[in-house]
């Protein structure tokens, strides 16, 4: 009599239950000034569409890719913690935080040819949400650069990374994604929508 074994696999949210809410949190801030900028640009929709063409491609479409690999630089990072390849998922963070730097230096570069040109925060009402909404990025984007300079130390300790070690490096991860998604969501909203 042959017996069969099944062995079921439980599976979870990655992280902890805190760092969704605060994502969750952090979405729906972001949600209302999309929405207000949406409502803002049907009031004025010359006047977005105009101030929208000053803006130069490159730079934002630079961004765009260096985030997307930086997304995927984390997604091996904590592939290589889950195999407990230290030294690669190290590796894989510290590049993923680099390319956050990257994205800190062209967005300086953008906001300073913008200001130069004269098309500041108060130059009119596109331009205000475009640096706040830019703005707000930018924080989140230095505190994630943040995040994965820690990752990056603690994958370099000599620890175990089993249960609510592993969780810190998955909320870490999910915050970094976060910042990945609120740019794929400001990219065409600021850069490409007429």
């Amino acid at each position: 009599m042959s017996s069969e074994s099944s062995s079921t696999q439980t599976y979870r949210i990655p992280g902890e239950p805190g760092i969704w809410v605060f994502l969750l949190g952090d979405m729906v801030i972001f949600t209302v000034c999309f929405g207000a900028f949406l409502v803002a640009r049907a009031e004025d929709r010359e006047l977005f569409s105009s101030s929208r063409h000053t803006l130069g491609l490159t730079i934002g479409l630079t961004n765009t890719v260096v985030l997307l690999v930086s997304s995927m630089l984390v997604v091996l990072g904590l592939g290589a913690i889950r195999v407990d390849a230290r030294r690669v998922a190290a590796r894989m963070f510290a590049a993923a935080a680099a390319c956050g730097l990257l994205f800190a230096v062209l967005k300086i570069v953008e906001y300073s040819h913008l200001i130069g040109a004269g098309h500041g925060p108060e130059a009119n009402s596109y331009y205000n949400y475009f640096f706040i909404l830019t703005g707000m990025h930018l924080f989140h984007l230095l505190v994630g650069v943040a995040v994965l300079a820690a990752l990056t130390a603690h994958a370099r300790r000599e620890v175990e990374f089993t249960g609510t070690r592993r969780v810190v490096f998955e909320a870490g991860a999910c915050f970094w994604h976060l910042v990945d998604l609120l740019w794929m969501m400001l990219f065409p909203l600021l850069y490409l929508v007429g």
